[in-house]
């Protein structure tokens, strides 16, 4: 079993990118020279492990606008940026419209969230489903019946959900985690790990992803 481990924040559009494409990657695998160790009896187990990230943590617990927070960071008009990620997220399969996004929204309860669906088995398809929620359905995940009903189809209870997006410890033990990322020199997302040896930062394209993934798996046991 390959282990991966992925930093990431569910407000990042090239986190959302990179993990499909990391999708994309995995499904072609079997088919790919090289991809899968000679004499293996099927498609490549994995294990699949987020791992939070703050994109900005200066942002405010009740969000911020999305344009005017990139128009005083950056200056200019934020659109020419939104077309060139749409283009490179049409490119990976996803449609993404920035028209629907507005909030830039704190992004801690959402990772709480995640760190306790990793023990219930459904921490990848609940990070799928904020980045759905966020960036094609332009829901504001820093409103906590956001979190908690999309959470609801992912192994929790709303009321749960809602409990531990709003529990002071819970967050501050996300913040924590978020803070080692960077205290290991993690300063962009998304940044995956291969078999703990192999990394890779940023969205890259599916080809260079499945020749990390083979990197990794040539490398002996230790």
């Amino acid at each position: 079993m390959l282990s991966i481990d992925i930093v990431s924040d569910v407000i990042c559009p090239w986190c959302f990118i990179g993990h499909k494409r990391l999708d994309q990657a995995l499904e072609s695998l079997p088919a790919h020279a090289g991809g899968i160790p000679p004499g293996s009896p099927g498609p490549l187990e994995t294990k699949v492990t987020f791992h939070p990230f703050l994109l900005d943590p200066s942002i405010p617990p009740e969000g911020a606008d999305l344009r005017a927070r990139l128009r005083a960071k950056y200056g200019g008009d934020p659109e020419k940026m939104f077309a060139n990620v749409e283009a490179a997220a049409r490119s990976a399969g996803i449609a993404l419209d920035f028209a629907k996004v507005r909030r830039t929204p704190p992004t801690i309860p959402a990772h709480t969230l995640l760190r306790h669906a990793l023990e219930r088995g459904t921490q990848r398809a609940l990070v799928d489903a904020f980045f759905r929620a966020y960036f094609l359905e332009g829901k504001d995940l820093g409103d906590v019946s956001v979190l908690a009903g999309v959470a609801s189809q992912h192994g929790f209870d709303a009321a749960e959900a809602a409990r531990l997006a709003t529990d002071e410890t819970e967050l501050d033990a996300t913040r924590a985690e978020a803070q080692e990322m960077v205290s290991r020199g993690i300063q962009g997302v998304p940044f995956f790990v291969f078999g703990g040896k192999v990394a890779v930062s940023g969205a890259q394209p599916p080809e260079v992803l499945r020749g990390a993934i083979a990197k990794a798996l040539a490398q002996p046991a230790t």
